[in-house]
């Protein structure tokens, strides 16, 4: 595996939605020397491919679709096929346990508290965390096949001697429930449906008998859609081009490194300009010692970031990447107002300071 990211992926079939994480209330107090500890997040990026799986199956009289219905191209024989609908990328912070600091409060401070995502990532300081709803998205509707289309054949269908026979029967069947459709349509029938639920129960049954004994005919299709995901977590260096995932008519979504798919390819570029300080020991120390007091937060980086799959660009959009951003922190002297206490609110999935409220 490449050392400049991290991959791993995970088969999801019923929704691409995630609940957001619960927070818990963490006080500052004498048992804990007034100091909470967090994590600050790392960037990963969540590539959600949507996949929409067709499964034809051939009918029994498909030999005679086209002698009997006129059809030239029914099902022949039995198949899978897959097709990627769409890809979907989501920024989504982890946390990040070689960036975990402690923020101390004075012993007189106004009942400090930090809330905390359960996986300990920062949310706020001396505030209630935002309502944030995720609305989940719901997969599309697949299309299932007609029920099982012999049900419906007559008594002398089941009877014939031969296949042949019983597919000219089924076609018969066919056109009679035509027939009927068009007498109701016209007014003609002998007996019409007596009211309007009456008229849409009948005209169910005819397009079901219809539609089931057809498929005996041209085949049936049923198709289904479900999502993989697949999580990169860059570090501070480009990626070029990699293959996240590989793609397969046949098979659907398969490993990076299973030849058997066309490849899922993902670029990240930073375009975050590089400034390179000279600072003496004593200024490196100042910073380091900067960095254990107050509360550190990071400023993101921004990335440009590319999905492409034969040839085709899925995705193109410009991200915030922790990765390839900076660090900066908030001095104790802030936290010591003991009548009206700092508030501060966090991105939590970057660790960037959202709102700051004196």
């Amino acid at each position: 595996m490449d050392i400049r990211y991290f991959l791993l992926s995970t088969f999801i079939l019923a929704s691409t939605g995630m609940p957001a994480q619960k927070t818990t209330r963490v006080n500052a107090i004498k048992a804990n020397d007034y100091g909470v500890v967090y994590s600050l997040p790392k960037t990963s990026f969540e590539i959600t491919l949507l996949v929409r799986k067709s499964s034809y199956r051939r009918g029994d009289f498909y030999p005679y679709a086209q002698r009997y219905l006129g059809i030239d191209n029914p099902v022949t024989e039995d198949r899978v096929v897959y097709m990627l609908e769409d890809i979907s990328v989501k920024n989504k912070g982890i946390p990040d346990k070689s960036n975990s600091f402690m923020i101390q409060f004075q012993p007189k401070s106004f009942e400090p508290f930090v809330s905390l995502r359960e996986d300990g990532v920062i949310v706020s300081v001396n505030a209630d965390p935002e309502n944030e709803m995720q609305k989940e998205k719901a997969l599309p509707q697949g299309e299932r096949a007609a029920v099982n289309p012999r049900r419906f054949l007559s008594q002398e269908t089941h009877m014939a001697g031969s296949v042949a026979k019983q597919a000219e029967l089924a076609a018969r069947q066919i056109f009679d429930l035509r027939r009927s459709r068009t007498d109701i349509l016209t007014g003609e029938a002998e007996s019409m449906p007596p009211d309007g639920n009456a008229y849409k129960v009948v005209m169910d049954e005819i397009d079901l008998q219809e539609k089931a004994l057809t498929e005996l005919f041209t085949g049936s299709l049923q198709t289904e859609y479900f999502v993989r995901t697949y999580t990169v977590v860059p570090n501070a260096q480009d990626i070029d081009k990699m293959v996240v995932a590989r793609f397969s008519g046949k098979l659907g979504p398969v490993d990076a490194d299973d030849l058997a798919g066309e490849p899922v390819l993902l670029t990240l570029q930073n375009k975050t300009p590089r400034i390179e300080l000279q600072l003496l020991e004593r200024d490196i120390k100042r910073l380091e010692t900067k960095l254990t007091e107050g509360l550190v937060y990071n400023i993101p980086g921004k990335a440009l970031l590319t999905i492409r799959f034969r040839n085709e660009t899925f995705a193109e959009m410009e991200t915030d990447v922790v990765q390839y951003g900076s660090q900066d922190v908030l001095t104790k002297k802030m936290f010591d107002n003991m009548k009206k206490p700092i508030q501060v609110f966090f991105y939590p999935e970057l660790g960037a300071i959202k709102q700051i409220i004196q």
